[in-house]
């Protein structure tokens, strides 16, 4: 049976047997399982779970073992698969006689053991499930039957699963007390003028961190945390929502996702902060100062090949309130802005942004230091293109095949991510920069206007007309938190 997959060589060699065939340029048929030019393209549900099932004699593909397991879930729950694998490696094999039965998991047992190994490693996340956790114990009592060693194997692999749960959970408890605070933070009574509490505010970024390259490394440092706490499961978990007229669809619960939407949640703080701090001074001197510095901020982001907090800071930059200040940028050279923005640049599909990601993941594949390896791509439209992967493509075919060729291109994409995603942070950590980061109050939607209007007067009537709306109106939540500030910034941008 074929073995050759699209993206093969991403993955470390398979240690039970060769992906290599010889090549066979027509399609063909393995036991429900459609290959052409020797890729697998589709196969029935049951035949794809078959595949995935380690033998005596045959080990499945690290890259199809990665692609399934990401896909599957959009047709059956992590649980139902894991049940199904622990039946088809060991009891569908039983035939009653001790002796044999035992010979038969101690020859199998290795494999089993490896498949755990990379389904553990690769989808921890799964493993929050209690079902999960209670098939994977009970995996470990039948391999024991056939040798102790590989009871003693499944604990190691158990022990490593519960630290990596364990530091998961610390993480989502301290996205959530970081959360409760930065609310508690920003509000205020009713009526309360921005102004005022800009005048109250002492605090600046430039007062903790002057140095743009500084700030730059510290904000790859929060992009490189909260990127690593992502699982690849959530890339199909967000769009997996059942709908009515699709009865293949695994409802998934939105809670599935936290560390996939919490990053998003930063990359919206991130923008309002840089509105903030530029409308925070109330002399314009140090308004084009803070500007001029942002500009400097995104430009070593764009050298390190932080693309996500480059396009952040765009973003804050290009919000309507720091846009009018034009007194403000009267003062300061844009020519540095000006090259950013064309980088960014959302026409031809981000056809600039695209080609310097490329050329990041090149630097990445052959680097000689640790700061060469880092990619941070610009998080929103990696997940508006696996997101047109997936509607664009129809997951089952007529004849009610999966649709393999699509979930090869998902998992090509995925796999690329994880890739980004455990390279190390370099860089020296700024405790006092990446507190100020994380947990200072930054200005509602609301304030922020009207901190523009107090910086420079409204130029017309619809303004004044705004700034007296906006003076009375109670402001008490954090309104970044409540709006995907990008996915309206590329609607307006491409619709």
């Amino acid at each position: 049976m074929p073995q050759t997959t699209p993206f093969a060589a991403k993955f470390t060699p398979n240690p039970y047997g060769s992906s290599h065939s010889h090549y066979k340029p027509v399609e063909e048929s393995y036991g429900g399982l459609i290959y052409h030019d020797n890729n697998l393209v589709s196969g029935s549900l049951e035949a794809l779970i078959q595949h995935l099932v380690p033998t005596v004699d045959y080990y499945p593909d690290r890259s199809y073992i990665f692609t399934f397991l990401l896909s599957s879930r959009l047709f059956l729950h992590p649980f139902e698969l894991m049940s199904r694998v622990c039946y088809l490696c060991v009891e569908h094999h039983r035939v009653g006689d001790p002796q044999i039965d035992k010979k038969r998991i101690r020859d199998i047992a290795p494999k089993i053991v490896q498949l755990l190994t990379e389904w553990t490693e690769t989808f921890p996340y799964d493993f929050r499930d209690e079902r999960m956790m209670r098939s994977l114990k009970e995996m470990t009592h039948r391999l024991a039957f056939g040798d102790e060693s590989y009871w003693q194997s499944m604990q190691r692999l158990i022990q490593r699963l519960l630290r990596k749960l364990t530091i998961l959970g610390q993480y989502e408890e301290s996205l959530v007390t970081s959360s409760t605070a930065a609310a508690a933070a920003v509000e205020k009574p009713g009526g309360v003028k921005a102004k005022q509490h800009v005048v109250r505010r002492e605090e600046c970024v430039l007062n903790v961190c002057d140095d743009p390259f500084i700030l730059a490394q510290q904000l790859t440092h929060i992009e490189m945390e909260r990127l690593s706490y992502i699982g690849p499961e959530e890339f199909v978990q967000a769009f997996a929502q059942k709908r009515p007229s699709d009865n293949h669809k695994v409802s998934i619960s939105p809670k599935r996702a936290s560390n996939f939407e919490a990053y998003i949640e930063w990359f919206n703080r991130l923008s309002y902060l840089v509105a903030t701090e530029i409308c925070l001074p109330i002399k314009k001197k140090h308004r084009a100062r803070a500007l001029e510095f942002f500009i400097d901020v995104a430009r070593e982001c764009f050298n390190i090949g932080n693309f996500n907090s480059l396009m952040a800071i765009i973003t804050g930059m290009n919000m309507n309130p720091v846009s009018r200040l034009k007194k403000t940028w009267g003062k300061v050279n844009t020519d540095k802005f000006e090259i950013l923005e064309h980088q960014m640049d959302p026409s031809n599909n981000f056809y600039n942004y695209r080609t310097a990601l490329r050329g990041a993941t090149q630097r990445s594949a052959t680097a000689h230091t640790a700061r060469e390896k880092i990619v941070i791509p610009f998080f929103s439209l990696f997940i508006k293109d696996i997101y047109f992967l997936n509607e664009g493509c129809a997951s089952r075919l007529p004849n009610g095949h999966i649709n393999f060729e699509k979930f090869w291109e998902l998992a090509k994409q995925v796999s690329e991510f994880l890739s980004w995603r455990q390279v190390i942070c370099p860089f020296e950590r700024d405790r006092k920069t990446l507190q100020y980061l994380i947990s200072v109050s930054v200005f509602t939607e609301d304030e922020l206007q009207l901190a523009s209007y107090e910086s420079e007067g409204p130029e017309n009537n619809l303004e004044r007309d705004t700034r007296r709306s906006l003076r009375y109106k109670p402001t008490t939540e954090l309104s970044c938190t409540q709006t995907c500030l990008i996915l309206k910034f590329l609607s307006a941008q491409q619709g």
